[in-house]
């Protein structure tokens, strides 16, 4: 039988937006790709530093207990070959069970995310994240430059999401941008009992619940909905989620209030929003992605 991930959570990631490769980087646009894949085999032996979403991939690989493969994990990367061998090394180095990687040097590897059936896909490249999410897939765009993640919490994988754009579509983000709060807050409550529709984070959070639903040796999923969205607004997202029968664990409708020191208080391991001032508030608090999706990315 081949193998298969079927009924897997498949998160795929880029080699920077798993470990710190920014001091290469630099070097990469300072010089050229023969440099670099030179300067990563210089330093095969020398494990990479934890990325922003390291703290995410180790937690979910995590739920892979007893046997059970729950969380599959690719390397998805516009490295070269070689260098994706100090990849692999630095996973080994960490204990990150990282078997899978497609390695593309320098083309855009998005197109690889249909065959791997991915639930996620997080790179710092833009470009990439905005076909994967054109191809249906969730995808954010990491900003390498974030907080790492708090280490209080290493039985719980902890994310957040924005509402508007991610988890539900952005009607009445266009609404708002249109018609102003005014027009915005009355159109949400002539429609508190219709539910949005989707977003492209909708699947991921569909897929992370089945995850939760089965047990792994201590780990859980903690979810939480950080919205600019306020009363009376809150009802038609609340009620969306109930008929998704979708569950998150807390809710914050923070009227237009900053989002990054709530989030530094809820700790996540990654938070996804549509709105760049958003995300770069965000990023010096907590681990953060931008989804490039909806109006405002337009």
């Amino acid at each position: 039988m081949p193998a298969s991930l079927s009924g897997q959570l498949v998160v795929a990631i880029s080699s920077r937006a798993l470990f710190d490769f920014e001091e290469e980087n630099r070097h990469f646009e300072a010089t050229d790709d023969r440099a670099y894949m030179q300067l990563q085999l210089d330093r095969l032996e020398q494990p990479a530093r934890p990325g922003v979403a390291f703290s995410l991939v180790n937690k979910l690989l995590a739920f892979n207990t007893g046997g059970a493969a729950r969380v599959e994990v690719v390397i998805l990367s516009r490295n070269d070959p070689v260098s994706g061998m100090r990849v692999f090394r630095s996973a080994q180095h960490y204990g990150l069970p990282i078997e899978r990687g497609v390695f593309t040097r320098g083309e855009s590897p998005w197109r690889y995310l249909r065959p791997l059936s991915a639930n996620l896909f997080l790179s710092t490249n833009e470009a990439d994240v905005r076909s994967a999410l054109g191809a249906g897939v969730p995808a954010a765009r990491v900003y390498p430059h974030s907080a790492r993640a708090s280490d209080a919490h290493p039985f719980e994988v902890r994310i957040a999401f924005d509402g508007d754009a991610v988890l539900f579509s952005d009607e009445a983000e266009r609404v708002y941008q249109s018609a102003g709060l005014a027009a915005f807050q009355a159109h949400e409550v002539d429609r508190a009992a219709t539910p949005l529709a989707a977003g492209p984070f909708k699947p991921l959070l569909e897929a992370l619940q089945r995850l939760q639903s089965e047990p792994a040796r201590g780990m859980r999923i903690r979810t939480a909905l950080v919205t600019a969205r306020s009363a009376p607004a809150h009802e038609r997202a609340i009620r969306t989620l109930m008929e998704w029968h979708i569950e998150v664990d807390q809710a914050m409708f923070l009227g237009g209030l900053p989002k990054g020191e709530f989030l530094r208080e809820f700790e996540p391991d990654f938070f996804f929003d549509d709105q760049t001032g958003h995300v770069e508030g965000a990023a010096s608090h907590v681990p953060s992605g931008h989804v490039a999706s909806g109006v405002s990315n337009s």
